[in-house]
């Protein structure tokens, strides 16, 4: 099993959830971005997904995108983000999982960039615009690996098409919660539990949701139906903050808003 498999295993059988912050690698530098990992492990996260810096967006909203446009602006390049998470993976018990782009995967080789990312220690990738009709090759070097492959569903997608992405999906179902891009919302849609809970109940893989997810009223309604709870823009906003701010206050106000995610998910358990 990949570090994830287990990771929800140990969850399901404990009763609880997981949490997964979503930060951009090398915003505002390497070095920070090690930080917040840091930071995110000690507030109790479960899984990390650090996105990897890409020039179109993909069903990104503005906070992610502008947060990719300031990576890339300083020329942050895929071996630098792999060397410096390198470096912190052996002492971090949460795991990190990549959000990367398919035509990076495919431009690095299929077998390279698994291989490479399991070497940084990294647990999986989500590639949100790898078609299930094109997945099988990446699926079937993952599964050999160890390495999870999360896929995307979303409230658009027909019931046979989501299924056949959960049989190619490892890891975990990254189901999305609006018809849009990514960033906070004030409300989710009124029809999302229900359609998570009916997912649930056509797959065996844990279902963690994301998009729109910033306020602790949203994870405690979400909670009782999802495995886990993304939450990505509120966090890349804070951190996006440490242009002009001490980072030790940054830190500060990114980990004392995730613990109280984490309060809140808990207490919905």
């Amino acid at each position: 099993m990949s570090a994830i498999d287990q990771l929800f295993q140990q969850r399901r059988a404990a009763g609880r959830k997981a949490f997964l912050p979503f930060l951009t690698a090398g915003d505002p530098d390497l070095e920070f971005t090690q930080a917040v990992v840091r930071e995110l492990a000690q507030r109790g996260c479960d899984i990390c997904e650090l996105g990897i810096p890409y020039s179109d967006p993909i069903a990104d909203g503005p906070v992610i995108q502008a947060s990719y446009t300031r990576a890339l602006e300083h020329h942050v390049q895929l071996d630098d983000i792999l060397r410096h998470i390198q470096a912190i993976t052996p002492t971090l018990a949460m795991p990190l999982v990549t959000m990367v782009t398919y035509s990076i995967i495919y431009r690095q080789g299929l077998d390279d960039y698994v291989s490479r990312a399991k070497a940084a220690g990294i647990a999986g990738a989500i590639v949100p615009d790898l078609p299930v009709e094109e997945a099988a090759p990446l699926a079937t070097i993952c599964r050999r690996e160890d390495f999870s492959l999360i896929q995307l569903v979303t409230p658009t997608t027909p019931t046979e098409r989501a299924l056949r992405i959960a049989d190619s999906s490892t890891g975990f179902l990254y189901y999305v919660t609006v018809t849009g891009i990514t960033g906070e919302r004030a409300a989710l849609p009124p029809a999302i539990v229900d359609d998570v809970a009916k997912l649930r109940e056509s797959t065996h893989l844990p279902i963690c949701v994301g998009f729109g997810i910033s306020r602790p009223e949203q994870v405690r309604l979400l909670a009782p139906v999802a495995d886990g709870l993304i939450v990505g823009s509120a966090i890349v906003r804070r951190i996006a903050a440490a242009a002009d701010r001490p980072r030790a206050e940054v830190l500060q106000d990114v980990g004392s808003y995730v613990s109280e995610l984490i309060a809140a998910l808990r207490a919905a358990e």
